[in-house]
């Protein structure tokens, strides 16, 4: 089954490269298309470089401005839905998520509909956390399956696989969500439609370069957000 990784990008030159050749080294058939937000770091250029070096196997799609993760991540699916790949893995850009754990992925899709990277499937597998990041995590998941019932260990990971047939299912025109809700959004979008998805255990490991994204205002939009994703579907 043909597969592609779509990562999305705002500031993240000093990881891109390597985050690439980790893909490469564990799948090394894997297509990549870069999502970038217009970085003013240059993170683009950098990713234009790398589609040169990987040729047909590495695209960039060039966004004009900063429009949160959600909307990159929509732009990003619609633009590989129009090829012909059966898998869609999404991850993060800033190492945060260890490509060795893409070919458990790509192993478990095959029965199922979403597979979804859990960092307490198996107890905490998070590094390099300070205690009130992780208890924000862990409150945040807790939060996010009370008010939507979903059973699901990570409900705000970020780190996916969809079959293709899944990903149309679930719809991308009517995504409320801008910013870092839309993991919650997408993965509830699946639930009440009735995938079947599995999660799978992953090892989480804090950015070492680059700045965060995370704020208190993403914080408390995606509090309210949650709500108002009960409410909506």
């Amino acid at each position: 089954m043909r597969a592609i990784v779509v990562v999305p990008t705002y500031n993240e030159r000093e990881n891109l490269e390597q985050l690439v050749e980790k893909i490469q080294c564990h799948a090394s058939d894997l297509h990549v298309l870069i999502v970038d937000d217009n970085s003013p770091d240059g993170t683009g250029d950098i990713a234009d470089e790398l589609s040169r070096k990987y040729p047909g196997k590495l695209f960039v799609l060039h966004r004009q401005k900063k429009e949160g993760l959600g909307r990159a991540y929509v732009a990003g699916f619609k633009h590989v839905l129009m090829k012909d790949y059966d898998i869609i893995l999404q991850m993060d850009a800033d190492l945060s998520h260890n490509p060795s754990h893409i070919h458990s992925f790509r192993q478990q899709i095959r029965d199922c509909d979403l597979v979804l990277g859990s960092r307490y499937l198996r107890g905490i597998s998070v590094v390099n956390w300070d205690f009130k990041r992780l208890l924000l995590s862990k409150m945040a998941s807790k939060y996010v399956r009370l008010i939507t019932g979903m059973p699901f260990t990570d409900t705000t990971g970020g780190f996916k696989c969809w079959r293709r047939e899944a990903l149309e299912l679930v719809g991308l025109e009517d995504v409320l969500s801008i910013g870092y809700l839309f993991q919650v959004e997408m993965t509830y979008k699946a639930y009440r439609k009735g995938l079947k998805t599995l999660e799978v255990p992953i090892i989480f490991i804090e950015r070492d370069l680059g700045r965060s994204k995370i704020s208190w205002a993403i914080i408390w939009e995606s509090f309210w957000g949650v709500l108002k994703l009960r409410l909506k579907y």
